[in-house]
């Protein structure tokens, strides 16, 4: 059963989705304000180099625009956008001949906590990236668009052209490999 409030989203993004073809600019900003910070979230992730995330962000959001017309509602509009930010990553891979992982997020750190918390904190999210960089990449992918995102695996699936249950194989390797890197 769908979330009531992914419905609502869905539904309000496909009306912004037709207002901008209709010539409404400021539906298009809308559609950016919602979604850029989780793309930027799931690019970093993914290892998009801390420099490059905003011209990535703005890469995937001109070819989402570009390709809009090919966007049938047949998952969330977040979840078109992150297979389209997937694409945009790759090409950026191949173009660089290289990839490393960052953090995942630096508004994770509280800087205003107990300086032991937080260095400890700052050292499993240093593991944690350092255990995304050697997970092969779809397992890498299903394990930050369902952990990160919080995708599930139909949706997943859908963004990365395979199916539930690969997806599910996928994560849960995922999380017994960083488990085991992490313990």
């Amino acid at each position: 059963m769908a979330h009531p409030q992914l419905q609502t989203e869905t539904a309000s993004d496909t009306g912004l989705i037709a207002a901008w073809q209709a010539g409404d600019e400021q539906a298009a900003a809308e559609l950016v304000g919602r979604h850029a910070r989780a793309l930027a979230r799931y690019l970093s992730g993914a290892g998009a180099p801390d420099a490059e995330v905003d011209d990535l962000v703005q890469e995937t959001f001109i070819r989402a625009f570009r390709g809009v017309d090919r966007f049938r509602g047949q998952c969330q509009f977040r979840t078109w956008l992150l297979t389209i930010g997937g694409n945009v990553l790759k090409d950026y891979g191949r173009r660089a001949g290289r990839r490393k992982v960052v953090p995942l997020d630096e508004s994770v750190h509280d800087v205003a906590g107990d300086p032991h918390e937080h260095a400890v904190a700052t050292e499993a999210e240093a593991r944690l990236a350092a255990g995304l960089q050697v997970l092969p990449r779809l397992q890498r992918e299903v394990f930050l668009l369902r952990a990160q995102q919080g995708l599930d695996y139909v949706e997943i699936a859908a963004a990365l052209g395979t199916t539930p249950g690969a997806a599910r194989v996928h994560y849960h390797h995922a999380v017994r490999r960083l488990k085991e890197m992490m313990g």
